[in-house]
């Protein structure tokens, strides 16, 4: 199984830098977006152009970052199944639906994805909006995604299949937790209370600071 971890190891680095690069789309997109509608609302000037391409890097940010989604293992699970089996039958669940689902699924939507994105780009067909962009670039979103998507599918069946062998701990990168948000949350409701606590202690200590002689 060396090679073929070798080989998940490498997809998942490449994955996990798209993941990076997607975080910049965001804020692209967001900064974008709040461009256009200022200048939208303050000089009544719109764009198509500004439109779309909010549109293409929201595609983007899907369609790409599906692959790296699965890598940190954030997809949609039936949690109060999964949680009352093992994990190896849990395992042997996720090896089925990459198999028999997911991996099919992908070599389909590259399938009919890639000759809409090549007549698109042949054609350099451009949008039906006065000023939009060229298409090619959002049709080539698809199978561009898919294939992120395919390679990770092929990586976490190796981490399965090295698991079920005994080869590794673990039978994916991430094991399944909180969320981000659900995490940031709780670490700011701890702030909160710690703050809290110290603005009670502040005003106590004040308190008994102002109390006249004598005073209990």
């Amino acid at each position: 199984m060396g090679p073929f971890l070798k080989l998940s190891h490498g997809i998942d680095w490449f994955n996990n830098q798209i993941g990076s690069l997607i975080r910049w789309l965001v804020l692209a997109a967001v900064l974008i977006s709040a461009t256009n509608a200022i200048v939208r609302k303050a000089f009544n000037i719109s764009s198509n152009a500004y439109l779309e391409i909010q549109w293409y890097l929201f595609a983007a940010v899907f369609m790409l970052g599906a692959g790296y989604a699965f890598l940190r293992n954030v997809h949609v699970r039936i949690d109060f199944i999964s949680s009352k089996l093992s994990k190896r039958t849990n395992t042997i669940i996720d090896i089925v639906g990459i198999v028999v689902f997911l991996m099919p699924l992908c070599i389909i939507l590259i399938t009919l994805g890639w000759p809409i994105f090549y007549n698109g780009w042949v054609s350099n067909e451009m949008s039906q909006n006065a000023g939009g962009l060229i298409r090619w670039p959002a049709y080539l979103l698809v199978p561009l995604g898919f294939s992120l998507l395919l390679a990770q599918a092929v990586s976490e069946l190796i981490k399965r299949v090295a698991f079920l062998r005994g080869d590794i701990a673990e039978p994916m990168s991430v094991e399944p937790g909180k969320s981000d948000e659900e995490l940031l949350a709780e670490e700011l409701a701890a702030e909160a209370e710690r703050h809290l606590q110290a603005t009670q202690k502040a005003v106590s200590v004040h308190d008994r600071s102002v109390k006249p002689n004598g005073v209990k």
